[in-house]
This record gives structure tokens, sequence and C-alpha cells, in this order.
């Protein structure tokens, strides 16, 4: 009698697998922390003379000649200033990710699955902005520096940005501008730092992830969801989008 009264096995698998999906990206978790008055203090110090700094050595970087060593330096350079001074500025949390049964986890599967459906979504954009001249010619700027090289060093001067960009901008700027209207502010931030690159495509990358990074700090209160997605969309658009706009150095210099 017992075994007719179960669901279907099927429908019983469903269930399960709906109840260890995570929340929409609108739920928030509680972590019930607070800062005292002398860290957020700290962190504001620290936030703003890193904020600079950064965002000076990120527009020398792109204004340097791709593969060069002086691209590398300035590259490290920019990543090192945001991952000193986002640990300098206090205490950072990985954060968690609620399932629909009230569980918590460290958001790994997610965030990576997130990743690689943003870049199919730009990849699909980067068809569409080949035929645009304007972005056409910014996208081709910007890759040239993915395409030029050691690959080695390209992917390691990827990640190393990432992750110094993530631990700054959804870390300690994030911490530091506190939880109301966080994630407008952080992204705001996020473009005005990239438009010292003077490149529109990047520009524009930054306000569509900066704000989908910023979204997924505020979901899991911590960096290890944005940071996981950054990386796995940059290491993708490193490698599968310079073919797409791959075309004699003559044309990408005069544009």
């Amino acid at each position: 009698m017992t075994a007719l009264l179960r669901p279907p096995r099927p429908r019983r698998y469903l269930g399960r697998l709906d109840r260890l999906l995570p929340m929409s990206l609108t739920h928030v978790v509680d972590l019930g922390s607070s800062e005292s008055d002398a860290v957020k203090r700290r962190r504001r110090r620290t936030v703003a003379a890193t904020a600079v700094t950064g965002a000076g050595l990120l527009g020398a970087s792109l204004s340097t000649k791709p593969g060069s060593r002086e691209f590398y330096l300035s590259s490290a350079a920019a990543a090192g200033a945001w991952t000193i001074g986002s640990l300098l500025s206090g205490p950072l949390h990985l954060g968690w990710i609620e399932n629909r049964d009230s569980t918590l986890r460290r958001p790994v599967l997610t965030p990576l699955a997130t990743g690689v459906g943003a870049f199919g979504l730009f990849y699909v954009g980067a068809l569409v902005a080949r035929r645009v001249p304007v972005l056409d010619a910014a996208v081709a700027r910007v890759l040239l520096f993915a395409d030029d090289g050691d690959s080695r060093m390209v992917l390691t001067t990827t990640l190393a940005n990432g992750l110094g960009e993530e631990l700054f901008f959804r870390g300690a700027l994030y911490a530091a501008l506190g939880d109301q209207n966080s994630v407008a502010a952080s992204t705001a931030v996020y473009v005005l730092a990239t438009t010292t690159t003077r490149n529109p495509a990047l520009v524009l990358a930054a306000a569509v992830m900066g704000t989908l990074f910023g979204l997924q700090r505020r979901a899991s209160g911590g960096i290890q969801a944005p940071t996981i997605t950054h990386l796995t969309w940059s290491v993708l658009m490193v490698r599968f989008l310079p073919p797409l706009f791959r075309r004699p150095r003559r044309t990408i210099h005069e544009s």
C-alpha cells in the first residue's frame, strides 16, 4: 500500500533535483555580519587610494604594444594593485548560495555555469558587433592583446586581473559602499575605471558584466561566485573571440 502512495520515480527524482537547485539571483543570503567603525574607515581610505592607482595602471596597460614586455608588466602591476589594496582594506568573505531546500553551500557550479552562459551571450553579441564599425574596431583592438604574445602569459594576465578586479570591485569596494545601492554604485565605479582604457567595447562589457557580478555579490554575500564567473567568462573570451576579429595588423591600427 505504501508503494502505491509514492509518486512515480521520475517525479521523485525531479522533486529532489528541484530542492537542490539554487535560489534565484534576486534572493539574498542573510549572513548577519557587520563591521566595526574602525574597519569601515580603514576600508574606505584604502579603497579610495586603490581605485585611483588601479584605474591608472589599467589604462596604461592598454596603451602599450600588444604582446610587449611593457604590456605584461603594466598588467601585472594593475592586478597587483587591485589585489594588494583589497587585502589591506579588511576581511573579504567568500559567500554562500542557498538552495531551495534552505541548505547553504559554497558557490562553485552555479557561477561556473553562469560564466559559460555569459560567454555564449557575448559570442552572439560579437557576431553583431562585427557589423558595427565602431564596435568592430574597438573589439579588434582589445583582442589584439589576447591574440599577440605568449598564450601562457595571456592566460596568466587574464586570470590575475580577473581575480584582482573581483577582490576589489565586488570585495573591498562593495563592502566599503555598504548594502544600499552597492550593486549600482560598484558597477558605476567599475565602468568609470574602465574608461581609462578609452575603449568603448571594454566599457560596455564592464557595464553589463559588472551588473551581473554585483548581483552575484549581493545574492551570495561574498566574492567567490562573481570571481568564478569572471574568470570563466574571461578565459573563454580570450580563447574563442580573437579568431572572429583577426585581420591584417595594418587594418587594425588604421581603425
